[in-house]
């Protein structure tokens, strides 16, 4: 007796049609960020122990990679990267020679995490994400840039409602520093728990963790409650009553951003400032996001980055960078699910080539080849059944065209999906450019209608 294959939870399988979102939505991600310059790179899958486990975030997440006739007692050299960061920054140090800097990237690759499997959260998961990294220095208008080009990229997409909730470290920073926080770096993560704790119990490991007194501790709360889609946070923070210098610094940073991403945003994306957005990652230095998406909210953010000012650093030069990534199997496996996104069929095939009889099928080939040498995707029936079951096989593919040769040997082409039949020649037909490939279809489901 066969053993049942049982799958394995945290690493997502795609059918075919639900493939077809993810290659389209890769494909339009990928022509956005040429549009602007960023040049592709993939990295190996595989990093020294040592540097994946070098910030001690995720430690006991890796995955290490061994032989299977490997020494016990030996300890693991290699471990997956987690993300596409790490591997970045080795990337960057080990070819800075041969890079023109500020060098745009733009990664889409898979990554792997050994954490608790649930929906939004795998073992192995795709993400994309775009970095520019100058050499020592790093002008600010690019934090604007690779913002600005986030938000076109997914306002691309047929996703739902997306809100980019953008703040700055040194904002944050300077508001704890005029207050007299003694901890300025736990206090920013504390404060990046808002999502998962109440405001009380923020307030309250403020003052124990932080060493804030409990007015510090609520003035950091006001500050958090900020939140709109233009720059009049500026009055709102200096309404506190808070003076230093990175703070004002921080102020105008976040301003350029929310004014420079301003035309590019829409009713689908919106750009707003958010001075509760931390992200507790020690490296960020200026601008950090997070990106959030209407009716998924229990999936916490779908994106983020910001600006870093040591990437990496030999010890003579330091990188510094700004990016965004987005989280491409995070965002669509749940939208797959709920049935939100779908392919408009299961294979490539725009036709198919009916066949009369097998002493014929090299008539039908021909007619396949003609087709193709003009980029049409298309295939020939699996058998010379009744014309009736070759439909019907084209049916169940979703191949909207199925083509049939005369015995005069002229052609004719039929549309199932209308019954439409007309006279076609193989040499020129074409069929209507939106059934020339797979399509991804797009249906709010009622709640987020509701909402928009």
């Amino acid at each position: 007796m066969a053993n049942k294959i049982a799958p394995l939870t945290g690493f997502p399988e795609l059918l075919p049609e639900q493939r077809v979102v993810e290659r389209e939505v890769i494909a339009a991600l990928s022509r956005t960020f040429e549009l602007h310059g960023f040049a592709n790179i993939e990295t190996r899958v595989v990093e020294p122990i040592d540097r994946l486990a070098k910030g001690g975030e995720i430690d006991k997440e890796i995955y290490v990679l061994q032989r299977l006739n490997a020494d016990p007692a030996a300890s693991a050299e290699l471990g997956m990267h987690f993300d596409l960061t790490v591997p970045f920054a080795r990337y960057v140090l080990e070819n800075a020679g041969k890079l023109e800097f500020p060098f745009r990237r733009f990664q889409i690759q898979p990554a792997w995490r050994g954490e608790r499997p649930q929906e939004g959260r795998y073992r192995q998961f795709t993400q994309a994400d775009i970095d520019i990294v100058g050499r020592d220095t790093l002008g600010f208008h690019h934090d604007v840039e690779v913002v600005r080009v986030m938000v076109e990229a997914l306002g691309g997409l047929s996703l739902p409602p997306l809100s980019f909730q953008v703040n700055n470290r040194k904002l944050i920073q300077g508001f704890y520093r005029g207050l007299g926080i003694p901890d300025v770096t736990t206090a920013i993560k504390v404060i990046d728990k808002l999502d998962k704790l109440t405001a009380d119990t923020v307030a309250d490991q403020l003052v124990e963790q932080a060493g804030a007194t409990p007015e510090q501790a609520q003035q950091c709360l006001r500050l958090a409650s900020i939140r709109v889609g233009d720059t009049s946070f500026v009055e709102q923070v200096r309404a506190l009553g808070v003076e230093d210098e990175l703070l004002e610094t921080g102020l105008a940073e976040l301003a350029a951003v929310i004014e420079g991403c301003a035309d590019a945003a829409s009713k689908r994306v919106t750009v707003e400032a958010n001075l509760r957005i931390a992200r507790g990652l020690d490296y960020y230095t200026g601008t950090v996001l997070e990106v959030f998406m209407a009716g998924y909210e229990r999936l916490k953010s779908i994106g983020g980055g910001g600006r870093y000012d040591a990437l990496a650093s030999d010890g003579r030069t330091t990188y510094p960078g700004v990016g965004v990534s987005f989280g491409v199997s995070r965002t669509l496996i749940p939208l797959i699910a709920d049935g939100v996104l779908s392919g408009s069929r299961k294979v490539p095939s725009a036709v198919l080539v009916a066949v009369t009889d097998e002493e014929r099928r090299p008539t039908s080939a021909a007619v396949g080849a003609a087709l193709r040498a003009r980029g049409i995707p298309c295939e020939l029936s699996a058998d010379a059944a009744k014309f009736g079951k070759q439909i019907k096989a084209a049916e169940r593919r979703g191949i909207p065209f199925v083509w049939f040769t005369q015995d005069d040997g002229t052609h004719e082409v039929k549309d199932i999906r209308t019954g439409d039949q007309l006279a076609a020649d193989p040499a020129t037909w074409t069929p209507p450019e939106a059934d020339l490939r797979p399509q991804v279809l797009f249906e709010l489901t009622t709640d987020i209608k509701e909402n928009q």
